[in-house]
């Protein structure tokens, strides 16, 4: 291969790769809004009934009917134990700090269990076989939660519960989204939570019905509790899975097609995301870290509110279980009324702004806790009724708001991990409060306890409702990298030309100091470019956003075309991405040889071609096999410098980053170095050379960047660059010192 594959015709292949760069960003400017709409965000309130817009998409009830009633089953067992917790307590002899901590186990196996759901997910969707399965088991355990006899039994039934339910939290809401248009998401999400909610009416009243009226046992109450859940299972059994992003993101991806007259070829991401990095991403996304710390807050109250709400009930009214089962359906049929009357509002706000559906979402969860502690302190029985309806009411709403809220500004494939990460969140605030409420127990009584759990709710209703501020960027940053990455592919399936890597808008921050801001950066097949400028201008940490050592905060890094901003950084080296970093590229504790070995941990796992690679890089450098046994902390810069290079020799990469090779070396070895990365460069291997000293980065490469302050001010050629005084002098300066 000749050195940088004909130089000559790198100006004709930079104008290339720029137009074809500059067409991406003029196709995610133009569809942006159309992008929106499809989305369902269209700026005004106008909508068309539910029934219409089923009927004109040709969809079907029958999904989100169907879906509700898992939902329902669902909760049988939950409820129901919420009912009866103070005859179990009585009839296994546990106290109810007990009973609330293995409650709140429950809640922390429902939050653990929708992550290996979602990972069964994301690469095919059989969403609704997942949700039928787990169905029917969530109703036999319903079913044998009658004969439990001790407290382990009892955990064990609550902890397997939890870990079925996971399909619940991780699958529904997005197997309904996906179903239905954007016209009509937030009212069928609401439907489906209606029709959940209206089953935690029916399981309360069931209860109190068998409990108190036909006066079955507590036992009795969960056999035929675990028998009608699977008779309702059944009918969940034509559930079939649209396929992800049917209605929003795959129909943005084919807008970018149509804007060009062509026709759509929807492919799988040969680099897709696996499901830890899915998880990372999702926590780096603004809106979603406030909506789950308030989640994390909220937990605190919503978890042991159902254990502590009975024993209030039990205690300060002397209500019995029948009476109980029909204060809970009463508490969550006024959650049904509200998701019926706000669900068509809902959309309206949605459509209209939807940093709206999250103030909205936080406003109710204040006024909700505000009316529990209310009614926790109320010393008369119907306005504590009225008071607890009101709270059942508001805090009914909350879920479809949150849930249209995250899942929104998410492509589709990842909203299974939202929903995993929400419950997280929310459970260990629930473990947290059930050891917090019920040290408050102890201390003020069922009383004080409800008056308590006011005081999280209204910190995690401030949280939620200011993530609203950060909604509309977060829209927009998921439209703009659908768009972008369908542009990408429309260009090279077309036989379009882009740089071998492209970093697009990168934002970084260490915390709360940010270092890099906007910065664009590409490197073509086969070529050497130097990254120059002072310490502290953000070179070292460009090279870790591209290598996957550092994640940004905005911005996209592409290889080959492929987005890999989120990959892991052992990923991108099997992609072919290498770095070696200044003064840090040896392994101290280690042996020469050994270092050499764990370089080649990548390789084919043949122990033959570690040996040929390392012997290899002996020839290269003889000075290295000379100290072979010798620790590496023990070796010169210059043989730590000659170690670190070996990589590259060993991994043979598409790309290699060098971050200051010269970095306290004399000219002598730093001559023998640069002649070794100008063969590994001939080699067909593109180099990203970081350097402080102009005159030894100018000497290799034809193409330059200059950067300072953690803004890139210079992207050109080498001799170009030579003209501009006012950013080199510094590096001049500086080097001058360096020599002095």
């Amino acid at each position: 291969m000749t050195e940088l594959r004909n130089r000559e015709s790198t100006p004709d292949v930079h104008a290339q790769e720029l137009a074809a760069l500059g067409e991406i960003e003029h196709t995610r400017e133009a569809l942006r809004e159309e992008a929106r709409i499809k989305l369902g965000v269209v700026g005004d309130e106008n909508t068309a009934s539910f029934h219409d817009v089923v009927r004109r998409y040709g969809l079907s009830y029958y999904p989100v009917i169907a879906l509700g009633l898992l939902f329902v089953t669902d909760g049988f067992q939950s409820y129901a134990f919420t009912v009866l917790t103070p005859e179990i307590s009585r009839a296994l002899g546990i106290p109810v700090a007990l009973i609330g901590a293995c409650f709140a186990l429950q809640r922390l196996s429902i939050a653990v269990a929708p992550l290996p759901v979602a990972a069964l997910s994301q690469r095919k969707a059989r969403r609704a076989m997942l949700c039928i399965v787990t169905g029917f088991l969530w109703a036999f355990i319903t079913l044998f939660t009658g004969f439990v006899t001790s407290v382990l039994g009892l955990l064990g039934i609550l902890l397997l519960d939890g870990v079925t339910t996971g399909s619940v939290t991780a699958l529904h809401t997005p197997l309904v989204m996906d179903t239905y248009h954007p016209e009509a998401r937030v009212r069928a999400v609401s439907i489906y939570n209606a029709i959940g909610i209206f089953g935690n009416v029916v399981a309360p009243a069931a209860v109190g019905l068998l409990a108190g009226v036909l006066d079955f046992t507590w036992r009795g109450v969960f056999l035929m509790m675990g028998l009608t859940s699977i008779l309702i299972t059944l009918i969940a059994i034509g559930l079939r899975d649209p396929g992800f992003g049917k209605w929003d993101t795959e129909q943005i991806r084919a807008s970018v097609h149509e804007a060009h007259g062509e026709a759509a070829d929807l492919r799988e991401n040969d680099v897709s995301l696996g499901f830890w990095e899915i998880c990372r991403r999702l926590l780096l996304i603004p809106t979603n870290r406030r909506v789950f710390a308030g989640l994390a807050v909220v937990g605190i109250l919503t978890s042991p509110l159902a254990v502590f709400l009975s024993f209030f009930l039990d205690e300060r009214w002397n209500m019995g279980p029948g009476q109980r089962g029909l204060f809970f359906a009463s508490y969550f049929a006024c959650g049904v009324v509200a998701l019926v009357a706000y669900g068509g509002r809902g959309e309206k706000h949605f459509r209209a702004s939807p940093p709206r559906v999250l103030q909205a979402a936080g406003y109710l969860l204040a006024v909700g806790v505000v009316f529990i502690a209310v009614g926790g302190l109320m010393p008369f029985f119907v306005p504590m009724l009225i008071c607890f309806a009101l709270a059942g009411a508001a805090i009914g709403l909350l879920t479809p708001l949150l849930a249209i809220a995250l899942l929104s500004i998410i492509p589709s494939n990842m909203r299974p991990h939202a929903q995993a990460l929400g419950a997280i969140f929310g459970a260990l605030g629930g473990l947290a409060g059930a050891l917090l409420l019920g040290g408050v127990q102890d201390q003020y009584g069922i009383g004080g306890t409800m008056v308590a759990i006011a005081v999280p709710g209204v910190f995690g209703a401030l949280i939620i409702a200011s993530a609203g501020k950060l909604i509309e960027s977060d829209l927009d940053r998921m439209i703009d990298e659908v768009l972008e990455e369908e542009e990408i592919r429309r260009i090279v399936s077309a036989g379009g030309r882009l740089p071998m890597l492209s970093a697009r808008g990168i934002d970084f921050s260490y915390g709360q100091l940010q270092v890099l801001f906007d910065v664009d950066f590409s490197v073509d097949d086969g070529e050497m470019v130097a990254l120059l400028g002072v310490n502290g201008a953000g070179k070292s940490t460009l090279l870790k956003v591209i290598s996957g050592i550092g994640l940004p905060s905005a911005g996209s890094v592409r290889f080959r075309g492929q987005e890999i901003t989120y990959l892991d950084a052992e990923r991108r080296l099997r992609l072919g991405i290498t770095q070696i970093p200044g003064g840090r590229a040896v392994f101290g504790p280690m042996t020469v040889v050994e270092n050499l070995r764990s370089y080649g941990y990548t390789m084919a796992g043949e122990r033959g071609a570690v040996d040929k690679a390392i012997e290899t890089c002996f020839e290269a450098f003889p000075r290295l096999h000379e100290r072979r046994n010798s620790l590496a902390a023990t070796l010169s810069g210059g043989e730590q410098q000659m170690l670190g290079l070996s990589k590259a020799l060993m991994l043979r990469p598409r790309l290699l980053l060098i971050d200051e090779l010269s970095l306290g070396l004399a000219p002598v070895i730093v001559g023998q170095l640069l002649e070794l990365v100008r063969q590994i460069n001939a080699d067909g291997t593109a180099v990203v050379l970081v350097e402080q000293s102009v005159n030894i980065a100018l000497n290799l490469v034809e193409h330059a960047y200059f950067m300072e302050k953690g803004e890139m001010r210079f992207d050109g050629r080498a001799e170009e660059l030579l003209a501009r005084d006012d950013l080199l002098r510094a590096v001049f300066l500086h080097g001058a010192g360096a020599t002095t």
